[in-house]
């Protein structure tokens, strides 16, 4: 019997790491605030890299950035931009490290205001359902919308940085709230 060719999205190419975050992550629907604050450093930190760059970093910024627990990201000082900036092991970028700790107190905040920062930002879709699109091609993926034109605008509102509307969505896509796989991927 002959073998079925697997359909995968072509931007993760078959770097192992890249295949294994297309199939088990990207376009899957997280609500958990944990996750949902993990993807936030971690699309501010891509902004203007490839997300692979990211993606190879990723294990050194959990240590970085105290496991991605936003209580302890939000108590960061000074000092810890500092030791930060010393860290080969992530994007020694002062800006997106300040960044990562403004955002960390923001996301705190809407936890208060709405009870969790997945609520938040779900409630922006109908539903709080994912927006399925059909494409054949990845490269007609779109890097922004007018929803994540929304979202980021009122995201900029409440103070947070590093989120414009293309990193507003490469967010939505990473964590399901919109899922851009290819008709016929594996993941869709």
């Amino acid at each position: 019997m002959g073998q079925e060719k697997i359909v995968r999205c072509g931007w993760c190419g078959t770097d192992p790491l890249y295949v294994k975050y297309h199939d088990e992550e990207w376009g899957k629907p997280v609500y958990d605030d944990k996750t949902m604050f993990e993807f936030l450093i971690l699309e501010s930190a891509q902004a203007g890299l490839s997300w692979i760059t990211v993606l190879r970093k990723r294990e050194n910024y959990r240590q970085s950035f105290a496991g991605f627990d936003v209580k302890k990201v939000a108590k960061f000082t000074d000092a810890d931009v500092e030791r930060l900036m010393q860290d080969s092991g992530i994007i020694r970028n002062r800006q997106k490290i300040e960044a990562a700790i403004n955002n960390a107190r923001l996301f705190l905040e809407i936890q208060k205001e709405f009870g969790s920062f997945s609520d938040f930002i779900w409630g922006y879709l109908p539903g709080k359902k994912p927006i399925i699109n059909s494409m054949k091609d990845y490269k007609n993926a779109p890097a922004r919308t007018e929803l994540s034109d929304k979202i980021s605008a009122d995201m900029k509102k409440k103070g947070f940085k590093f989120f414009g509307t293309t990193i507003c969505y490469a967010h939505m896509q990473a964590t399901g709230m919109v899922n851009d796989h290819i008709d016929g991927c594996i993941a869709k």
